[in-house]
């Protein structure tokens, strides 16, 4: 983290965790997914990218882009493998809330993620 002041901030982070959809079994349910990315706060103005790749249990694959400012952020799908080879998807995710912390340096949440897709 960079803590400049108490008006400029600069931070990166790496997320794991599952996905889950509604209803359950539906396209997108039940894979891995890890992202990476660098998130600022300027003057009150929070802005967030990451890139994410998300893994199924047959190992196909996708990278997404998410940009955000504030709790929404935009996702775009730019690559996949198998089954995701070709696939159009956009959509956005918004954060459900923060979790309490249970361990130091580390948060914990949930986004909701709504959108478009195409398989080729």
């Amino acid at each position: 983290m960079i803590a400049f002041s108490k008006t400029h901030t600069a931070w990166n982070f790496e997320l794991t965790g599952p996905t889950r959809s509604n209803p359950p079994g539906g396209p997108f349910d039940m894979l891995s997914v890890r992202c990476v990315g660098v998130g600022s706060s300027i003057e009150g103005k929070t802005t967030a990218m990451n890139l994410c790749e998300a893994i199924d249990k047959d190992g196909d694959k996708y990278l997404v882009r998410n940009t955000a400012e504030g709790p929404q952020s935009v996702q775009e799908t730019l690559a996949g493998t198998g089954k995701y080879e070709g696939m159009v998807r956009t959509g956005t995710a918004e954060s459900v809330g923060q979790f309490p912390t249970i361990k130091p340096g580390t948060f914990q949440g949930c986004n909701r993620s709504t959108g478009t897709y195409k398989l080729k």
